[in-house]
């Protein structure tokens, strides 16, 4: 799979994801400090699944209608990186054929998935 980490993200889940094969962006190499509207940008234009911990995004894509791949908002008590890992890990086992063009929020008692359909 594709993803887009956000600079919000602890490191050690971008190196998880590359670890299990997936191809990661992630903003803190050489992207750190842009917008949150251009993460998405890129995200989208790279056809890349965003994984974040800033719930602004719900905002740039709810309200600002903003197109998106998917988006995995992980909403952890801890951000220690094993914990966080684990939340993302249940989030690709239990629902890997559901992340595109939806928003997911993740949490430790529930994932829900926002149906979005196609945005582009």
């Amino acid at each position: 799979m594709r993803f887009l980490v956000d600079e919000c993200v602890d490191y050690g889940v971008v190196a998880w994801l590359r670890n299990h094969g997936h191809d990661v962006v992630s903003i803190v190499e050489g992207f750190s400090g842009i917008t949150d509207d251009e993460v998405l940008h890129k995200a989208f234009s790279e056809n890349r699944i965003l994984v974040t911990m800033d719930k602004d995004f719900g905002d740039l894509v709810f309200r600002g209608n903003q197109n998106h791949n998917g988006i995995i908002l992980l909403r952890a008590l801890s951000s220690d990186s094993n914990h966080i890992v684990a939340l993302l890990n249940n989030v690709l086992v239990q629902h890997s054929l559901e992340l595109d063009n939806n928003f997911i929020v993740a949490t430790q008692q529930s994932i829900r998935i926002i149906r979005m359909g196609t945005r582009h």
